[in-house]
């Protein structure tokens, strides 16, 4: 990125830097022990079906029939769906500097997540991300996922935003390194005072 450019738009995953991952392989092993599934049976389920549900192409209840509703069991889906979603916690620190910083600077910020519908809607509504978020590119809504470099074209096409002056935060550093590999400046996140650091190296500084 150019010295002399300021950064215009924020982009950012959800899970792992404004909320919890949710539903990732420490809930699924929670969930085997309360609800006395065989993990590892679970997990290959899991794994199977995932992607499909991550990209719009089934329903949360057509995901949770192929992963544990696929025999009788002596509890109901809603019971389960309220454990799924009682994982999602937020970054309450993260949430605040991407608030602080689109106010201080007029940033534009949107969201490249992969998350299946139902448990995105549930994150966006519960923790009021739509009220600093312009623009949700969500796996279930576009129908790609990333790796998919795809994801990322359309959430620059929507959003109308110069890479060059673009920023994408995520704590996966392979979708990082696909970002910067379409003209982004990536930021590996690891934990809310390296990235505020690395924001504020930018020119984004709250200072």
């Amino acid at each position: 990125m150019s010295q002399n450019k300021k950064i215009t738009t924020l982009f950012t995953d959800i899970g792992g830097v404004l909320l919890t991952n949710g539903w990732d392989r420490k809930a699924r092993a929670e969930a085997a022990q309360l609800f006395n599934l065989e993990l590892i049976e679970l997990e290959e389920r899991h794994h199977l079906t995932f992607d499909t549900y991550e990209v719009g192409k089934i329903t949360l209840d057509e995901y949770l029939d192929r992963l544990v509703f696929y025999e009788d069991r002596g509890y109901s889906k809603d019971n389960f769906k309220e454990f799924m979603v009682s994982k999602s916690l937020p970054y309450n620190d993260m949430i605040k500097l991407i608030c602080d910083l689109k106010k201080k600077y007029n940033l534009k910020v949107a969201v490249i997540s992969n998350e299946g519908r139902e448990l995105n809607q549930y994150r966006i509504s519960t923790f009021r991300l739509n009220e600093f978020v312009d623009f949700f590119i969500s796996s279930s809504f576009v129908h790609f996922r990333k790796p998919d470099a795809d994801i990322f074209k359309v959430a620059i096409d929507i959003s109308q935003s110069d890479v060059e002056t673009s920023v994408y935060i995520d704590d996966r550093m392979l979708f990082v390194q696909i970002a910067e590999g379409l003209g982004l400046t990536g930021i590996y996140h690891t934990d809310y005072g390296d990235t505020k650091k690395k924001l504020a190296d930018l020119g984004l500084s709250l200072d």
